[in-house]
């Protein structure tokens, strides 16, 4: 797919108080409502890495999947050097570039996108799935499987589809929400253009049989065995 201009700053910030004023700045251009048009696609994205590289290589995965069948149409795969190290609430400086560059691989555009990670329950508004989410202008949800911020207003039931909102400073920022029995919640959240409602109801359809839903557990399998295969050097895919 055709990647859109994006200005230097929004992916690669001289420092982290820039890199602070960015995701302020493009938090303000999340559209919490959505998706406008059908959803016949979705998209998986995660990235992986070698434990202690001090190159700072990361491995992005992006799986195409058919929304009602769930079969898979495309991977694409991009290896990219991590521009900054490794800080929370920073990591969509860390790896939205080598996820660009995957997302470059496709032959066509999602109609929705799911990412490993949160949206907008982040200090500043605006994690990597919003990041994301924001530098293509495509409907993307954050499904992330720890807390960044705030607290679960309430106990949640242990049953698949229990849900209480996840709240911070007085305002619910995403849903705590049991995607299987009796397993830990994921942490679902607005990235951009899909509203809360819609985001806790594609990630609940999309899964079943597993933690994660489909296209976010298939990227994480995708994710790694590029990894796998770059060290063998039997990778292939975008790398620099």
């Amino acid at each position: 797919m055709d990647l859109p201009e994006i200005q230097a700053d929004w992916l690669t910030p001289p420092d982290l108080a820039t890199a602070a004023r960015v995701q302020r700045d493009l938090a303000g251009r999340v559209v919490p409502h959505g998706p406008d048009g059908p959803v016949r696609t979705v998209a998986g994205v995660d990235v992986s890495q070698f434990g202690r590289d001090p190159s700072g290589r990361v491995f992005a995965a992006v799986v195409l999947l058919d929304a009602a069948t769930r079969e898979v149409l495309e991977v694409g795969t991009a290896m990219r050097v991590a521009p900054i190290p490794y800080v929370p609430g920073f990591l969509g400086f860390r790896e939205v570039p080598a996820l660009l560059a995957a997302f470059g691989a496709l032959s066509r555009r999602p109609d929705l996108v799911l990412v490993d990670g949160h949206g907008t329950s982040h200090p500043r508004g605006l994690g990597i799935a919003a990041h994301l989410g924001v530098l293509l202008d495509i409907p993307a949800i954050g499904v992330a499987k720890s807390i960044l911020v705030g607290a679960p207003a309430g106990e949640l039931g242990g049953t698949r589809g229990s849900r209480v909102p996840l709240v911070w400073q007085g305002r619910t920022i995403a849903t705590v929400l049991r995607s299987k029995d009796r397993v830990a919640p994921l942490y679902v959240s607005t990235g951009h253009r899909i509203d809360e409602e819609a985001a806790v109801d594609w990630t609940l359809r999309l899964g079943g049989r597993y933690r994660l839903p489909e296209p976010t557990r298939r990227a994480h399998e995708a994710a790694n065995a590029f990894r796998r295969a770059w060290g063998t050097g039997a990778a292939e895919g975008s790398g620099v």
